[in-house]
């Protein structure tokens, strides 16, 4: 594996507390959940050149080994070691653990409970980021999510307008506020070595609709993600 590669990396550990077994229950009819779906769209994706599961939980393995077994895509199944893979364990554990699990190439760090990135939403964050960097504007891509909406701090102050300026001003003039939404991390593995983190110093943001980053953490995530899928399936989300 040279070091233009993508190699795709998905963390998936056993034990969820918020929606028990959410990457392996049944979704929207699909058996396998969001790790087959996940799979699939990674599968898809011609640009990602490896991907490497890590995994404690045997269901997670087989399902993945079921879609991605006799494919032309190269992958690895990492058992990740009980320490890293409690509620407790630190993403910066983590982050240190796949640097020296994936030493070479440009890590793809993404979610199965991320449904609605699909192989042409990461094919174009790959091609973004590629140019970023040989254009010198980037070192590394992140995904957001942008807003534009009333936020104040714990401290009943407005952070993203100023009210001696106008009390209530169009949304659409505010300054949007980005939020890190967790779809995709992508940079070279030099990063994870020498800075030990999953972006670089001068990232570029992908930005994503509102329902293509929907992040299922809780139960409510879980069903309306359901909704969205069979709403739109057929249409502009694939699997």
């Amino acid at each position: 594996m040279d070091s233009s590669s993508i190699i795709a990396f998905v963390p998936c550990r056993k034990g969820s507390q918020r929606v028990k077994q959410k990457n392996i229950k049944r979704f929207a009819d699909i058996e396998g959940g969001l790790t087959r779906i996940k799979m699939q769209q990674l599968l898809e994706c011609d640009r990602i050149d490896r991907i490497v599961i890590s995994t404690d939980d045997e269901e997670v393995i087989k399902i993945c080994e079921k879609v991605l077994s006799g494919t032309s895509k190269s992958y690895e199944i990492d058992r990740r070691p009980k320490e890293l893979a409690t509620s407790e364990t630190s993403t910066d554990d983590l982050i240190k653990y796949v640097g020296d699990l994936i030493p070479e190439g440009n890590i793809l760090w993404t979610h199965v409970t991320s449904p609605f990135i699909n192989a042409d939403i990461y094919a174009d964050a790959i091609t973004v980021y590629q140019q970023s960097k040989q254009e010198k504007r980037a070192d590394s891509l992140l995904t957001v999510t942008k807003h534009q909406k009333f936020y104040w701090n714990s401290d009943s102050n407005p952070i993203n307008y100023d009210r001696s300026i106008e009390k209530w001003p169009r949304t659409q003039t505010m300054d949007p506020i980005y939020e890190l939404n967790s779809g995709i991390f992508l940079c070279d593995a030099s990063i994870y070595r020498n800075l030990k983190d999953r972006v670089g110093k001068k990232p570029v943001m992908y930005e994503l609709k509102e329902r293509h980053a929907l992040d299922v953490d809780w139960e409510e995530d879980f069903e309306l993600a359901e909704i969205l899928w069979l709403k739109n399936m057929g249409k502009d989300i694939k699997i």
